[in-house]
């Protein structure tokens, strides 16, 4: 008996090791963004039924596992409030140097409001440098101005 998403999440991880599946696999199996399809195999994200099927299919996942593809996360799933993996690391100091900087130009930009993470799409690609290839992030998330009554 599976008692929690963090299970599936890590019956998936195990076989794709196992499978040597990457993740724009999966993604190109159920049709949507390695982004998207990566988040929704470690939890963030719900499947809908012919995808959980189809990611079942790909991990060799038993029905209540596929089923638990189709709740609602709770999300966020950092163990601490200041992570400790070097990568993602970087990524909070990336917010805390920049943070007041994007808030200010969207603010310029935009007006009072804030970016979705709701209605938001994430392109991660290697950009070849004969310095060094570089991780290139393209996010985009929509504009919702804060509503004045």
């Amino acid at each position: 008996m599976i008692s929690c998403r963090e299970e599936v999440t890590q019956m998936i991880l195990a076989a794709r090791v196992s499978k040597g599946i990457s993740w724009s696999e999966v993604a190109a199996a159920v049709n949507l963004s390695k982004e998207w399809t990566t988040a929704a195999c470690l939890g963030q994200m719900t499947f809908d039924r012919e995808q959980a099927a189809i990611v079942g299919r790909l991990f060799d996942l038993s029905d209540e596992a596929i089923a638990w593809l189709q709740i609602a996360p709770s999300k966020g799933s950092l163990p601490t409030a200041v992570p400790t993996d070097p990568l993602i690391y970087r990524w909070y100091e990336i917010v805390s140097v920049y943070g007041s900087t994007i808030k200010e130009l969207i603010h310029e930009e935009f007006g009072d409001g804030i970016m979705s993470a709701i209605d938001f799409s994430l392109d991660i690609r290697r950009e070849e440098d004969p310095k060094g290839d570089r991780v290139q992030v393209l996010m985009s998330g929509k504009f919702l101005p804060y509503k004045r009554y």
